[in-house]
């Protein structure tokens, strides 16, 4: 029997270096198309890991100021004014609180900007009585009853007093006042316990917080609102960018 001349006949050392060489030849076959159809499919070899997609966070709208839900009601005739509104090359319009001692301490320097500038200026008065002043709302109905027989000059008269007696507010105070600027008591008693002007006094509060009034004092500036009791010098710096 002749011996076979073929491939498994050969030695075993011959079978380790075929076995060898086979082995890393495979290998790279397999390497190289896992690598081509990394790159075929667009990606790189990071890609191929199971890391979640990142996710863009939602973007965050960004807050909205407020405005006024209404433009601030034009001064007129009907409003208590110390001035003349025709002249007037600025107007200024004043939310107040009898009974708030920003108020009180705002009156002087309101006073003082109509003494300094004379026929320039014209000084509307609102109410804007605070519901924790329980007198506030009494002084409004006074003082409008007032002024519903003596007019604008006992109006403020009956105001300036108002404020310069804050710590004493209250009816006794009111009917005094009034006595002495010549009203009619009986006339005056009936305005004021019938709360004759109530609604006008809540209807001058909710245009005022519908124009951005939050706060008393407030004043409006040929409409430019100025919050707070602020010095005279302040207020006066805002008065002369307007003349």
């Amino acid at each position: 029997m002749s011996e076979q001349n073929d491939f498994y006949s050969g030695s075993p050392k011959t079978m380790f270096w075929f076995g060898f060489v086979t082995g890393i030849a495979v290998a790279s076959v397999v390497g190289s198309f896992i690598l081509i159809r990394g790159v075929a499919g667009g990606g790189s070899l990071a890609a191929t890991r199971t890391t979640p997609p990142t996710v863009a966070p939602a973007a965050v709208p960004t807050p909205v100021a407020a405005a006024p839900s209404a433009a601030l009601p034009p001064a007129t005739e009907t409003d208590w004014v110390k001035g003349d509104l025709k002249k007037a090359k600025v107007v200024l319009v004043e939310y107040s609180d009898y009974e708030c001692p920003f108020c009180g301490r705002h009156h002087p320097t309101m006073q003082k900007i109509v003494d300094t500038y004379g026929e320039d200026v014209a000084w509307v008065y609102r109410h804007f009585p605070l519901s924790f002043h329980p007198e506030a709302q009494p002084a409004a109905l006074a003082a409008e009853c007032v002024g519903e027989q003596g007019g604008d000059a006992a109006f403020w008269k009956f105001t300036d007093v108002m404020f310069a007696k804050q710590t004493t507010l209250g009816t006794a105070q009111y009917e005094a006042e009034a006595a002495a600027l010549g009203m009619d008591m009986a006339k005056f008693k009936d305005c004021v316990t019938s709360q004759k002007y109530a609604n006008k006094i809540n209807d001058q509060q909710a245009d005022g917080s519908a124009s951005g009034v939050s706060g008393t004092p407030a004043t409006f500036v040929n409409g430019q609102m100025v919050s707070g009791a602020v010095p005279y010098a302040q207020l006066e710096q805002i008065i002369k960018a307007q003349l």
